[in-house]
């Protein structure tokens, strides 16, 4: 049975103090796989995916998939195989509106497939507007007639075509987008200031292997020449570099000594970086990499970036191993313009966070000069204390977390459905490395979180039990 995203299954106490030793697996990456699943439509072939890991992120998607036809079956406990001999249905309930982002990414799949479709406007974690309109604008350009709802995007089309699209921004969702409209569009799609982070090279090394025909340039040019087919494929994600960062900020901030199995050095070399300048140390190994604490922790300054940047989302981790060196650090959020309200509850938990409007990362950034919040001034070390935490969104749970292993006394969280939409067994990989955490059951939901409706909820349970 799976939990709507509206509702915690539990909630987390957690008791600081205990460093973190051991070995822990990471899980495939939840921004591959749920693009590799929307992929799989663009064959009525079936598709394999092996290492999928078992998120609630992932089973929504696959109750998506399900409700156009998609047949799910699940062939050990990481390996699923999909396929849509037809697509028995190309709308998708309005009720997804504001679940994720992964709707708006099968319009190309589903034009191609049966030349229409309907899909509700995305949400998931709220960080920042996120706007679709660079989507839009290059679906238009293709081809696609689209008419714009109120919740959700009814697009047409006789046939989409290649089209030469630059984006304003290498915006992830964007290129994602246009190369899933591209490689069955008749002639040469060319996407100019494309984004090329590791789960945009997977994508394409999945749709290559079904016969697509993607080249990559230098100066972040992606050229596509259709093809009037794509065929099954079997694929392993790439593993899931957010939850590298995150265990090896965590081991580094509780001075302790982790093996990250799996993880992989190329994935992560700007976080590595970061981490060594300020005091955690690595070592690779057959296996995956170690990390440990090698010095007393100083102050750093961080940009992030699009990749090869520093990625926004090792920036919460990031925060919480600042608040224990010594020393000013500034962190300067240039790809979200609201992703810092996550620290006013570490500052109750004894940080000492700034906020600031101003460019404070070396250079300016298009958030310069209109009024958002974008820069945070950590001071350093400050103790924390346990107390009770609200998690807001994904990638500001696990920072919690890593508060919460770090503080005098212990915390309870609330708000884990967020965490779990994209962290595998989050509680029994950090059990197993010597974390004091435990569960509890849950409460009500917060008033002014609205539960996915039950239809959504079963369409989720039914692709999940296939």
């Amino acid at each position: 049975m799976i939990t709507p995203p509206g509702a915690d299954q539990h909630w987390y106490t957690i008791v600081g103090g205990a460093p973190l030793t051991g070995s822990v697996e990471v899980s495939g990456a939840k921004n591959s796989v749920t693009k590799l699943l929307v992929a799989t439509l663009l064959t009525p072939e079936p598709c394999t995916l092996t290492k999928v890991p078992r998120i609630v992120e992932v089973d929504v998607v696959l109750g998506m998939l399900a409700e156009l036809g998609t047949q799910v079956e699940w062939l050990d406990a990481h390996t699923v195989r999909v396929a849509t001999p037809r697509i028995v249905d190309a709308s998708l309930a309005e009720a997804y509106s504001g679940v994720n982002r992964i709707p708006i990414l099968m319009m190309g799949p589903l034009l191609h497939r049966v030349g229409e479709a309907v899909v509700p406007l995305p949400g998931g974690c709220r960080i920042g507007k996120r706007p679709v309109d660079f989507h839009l604008r290059g679906l238009r350009a293709m081809g696609a007639e689209i008419t714009e709802q109120l919740r959700s995007v009814e697009v047409k089309t006789l046939g989409l075509h290649g089209a030469h699209v630059t984006l304003p921004f290498p915006s992830v969702g964007a290129t994602e987008n246009l190369l899933l409209a591209a490689v069955r569009a008749k002639g040469t799609t060319v996407i100019s200031n494309a984004a090329v982070e590791p789960e945009i090279i997977d994508l394409i090394l999945f749709l290559q292997q079904m016969g697509a025909l993607v080249d990559v340039e230098v100066d972040r040019t992606i050229v596509v020449q259709g093809v009037e087919a794509l065929h099954g494929a079997t694929h392993a994600p790439i593993p899931d570099r957010i939850e590298v960062a995150s265990f090896a900020a965590a081991a580094v901030a509780t001075n302790g000594r982790v093996d990250v199995v799996g993880a992989r050095q190329e994935h992560v070399a700007t976080f590595l970086n970061h981490l060594r300048r300020l005091g955690g140390e690595f070592e690779v190994s057959p296996h995956g990499l170690t990390f440990r604490r090698a010095r007393e922790l100083t102050a750093t300054h961080v940009q992030t970036d699009v990749h090869p940047g520093y990625m926004t989302d090792w920036q919460q981790p990031l925060t919480v191993l600042l608040t224990q060196a010594k020393g000013v650090s500034v962190i300067h959020e240039t790809i979200y313009e609201d992703r810092f309200g996550y620290t006013r509850q570490l500052n109750e938990m004894g940080a000492d966070i700034a906020l600031s409007t101003i460019c404070l990362g070396g250079k300016g950034c298009r958030f310069a000069s209109r009024d958002f919040e974008h820069s945070a001034v950590v001071s350093g070390p400050t103790p924390l204390r346990g107390t009770d935490l609200e998690i807001p969104d994904l990638r500001a749970g696990f920072a919690y977390v890593m508060a919460a292993l770090i503080a005098e006394g212990s915390s309870l969280i609330r708000g884990t459905r967020f965490l779990e939409r994209g962290y595998e067994d989050p509680v029994g990989k950090l059990r197993s490395i010597g974390a004091l955490i435990e569960t509890c059951p849950a409460g009500p939901p917060a008033p002014d979180v609205a539960s996915v409706p039950a239809s959504v909820t079963a369409s989720v349970t039914g692709a999940a039990a296939g």
